[in-house]
């Protein structure tokens, strides 16, 4: 498949508090991993865009926006959530990791690409209409979303593989059908999101210590039947690699042949059914070396899979 990695440096500007789980070390560990596996040069590298307002407001309510930007300090932090801060620079970051989804869209519908990974921050699953939180200022892969509407993509499907529930994307989307949402998480586990399901919200609970084999089941016998009666045009994943079983923030126990064989299905699945491609989104993964190597395989995966 015809592949980029979309990223900004201003993406490292974002900065919360001292040895928090999300920092800009992260993009450096898959930077890394990705220049040493060699994989760097057989992909496109492209610059994030810079969104604006106008994006934004395609899922969040217009005070949640103003109260992100007055909330931007000249000096030191200011507390969103009681685990999501702002520095003077997040603003910048947020354009970014915002704008890396728009220009995805962009080059997929116009052809010109047939899958990208937004190697973005902060990340955005956790952001619904009204309120940031869980480390999450807006909902990156959402507004991605429904700006692709905007461009006549008419049916929308996002698989968040993160440990923690996809419940701001959940938020924005429950209630439009022509978005299929499907969300594996730890069961019981933060952000504690009452599990509801229907035609196009498929949510897959799994209890701490599921590996690979319980991922396998639930994407076979849940997701890929409802992806083939779905019929999306375009596939956004939510790609958390805090499922890691290197990965403390949770309880999951996946490794990288599990987010290889999970990325495989889904390019197997794309090319089957003329979809326009494959947009991949970075959320969570928070132990610098395994989510290094995971992201690779995953974007290894893009490339060679199809």
């Amino acid at each position: 498949m015809r592949t980029a990695i979309i990223t900004h440096p201003y993406c490292r500007k974002h900065k919360m508090t001292e040895e928090h789980p999300e920092c800009p070390a992260r993009l450096d560990a898959i930077s890394d991993r990705l220049l040493a596996s060699g994989l760097d040069i057989a992909i496109e590298h492209k610059t994030a865009l810079k969104a604006d307002t106008s994006h934004y407001a395609l899922v969040h309510d217009q005070a949640m926006i103003k109260e992100v930007m007055d909330k931007i300090p000249n000096e030191g932090l200011t507390e969103l959530d009681g685990d999501t801060w702002l520095c003077p620079d997040s603003m910048k970051a947020i354009e970014r990791a915002v704008g890396a989804g728009i220009l995805a869209v962009d080059e997929v519908v116009a052809g010109k690409l047939d899958a990208a990974f937004c190697s973005v921050r902060p990340p955005g699953h956790h952001a619904n209409q009204s309120t940031s939180s869980g480390f999450c200022v807006f909902n990156n892969v959402a507004i991605a979303a429904a700006y692709a509407k905007t461009k006549g993509v008419e049916r929308v499907a996002i698989l968040d593989i993160d440990v923690h529930h996809g419940n701001g994307t959940q938020d924005i989307f429950k209630d439009d059908h022509s978005v299929l949402l499907c969300s594996l998480f730890q069961h019981p586990f933060y952000p504690n999101t009452a599990i509801e399901n229907h035609q196009t919200l498929i949510n897959s609970p799994l209890s701490a210590g599921a590996d690979g084999t319980d991922l396998k089941a639930l994407v076979e016998q849940q997701w890929l039947p409802k992806l083939q009666s779905f019929k999306p045009q375009l596939i956004f994943i939510s790609a958390g690699f805090d499922g890691h079983l290197e990965d403390d923030m949770g309880g999951l126990k996946f490794v990288e042949q599990d987010y290889q064989w999970f990325t495989e299905q889904v390019v197997e699945f794309a090319n089957l059914s003329d979809c326009l491609g494959i947009i991949s989104y970075l959320e969570g993964g928070y132990d610098l070396s395994s989510l290094g190597r995971s992201a690779v395989t995953h974007i290894k995966a893009l490339v060679e899979a199809g």
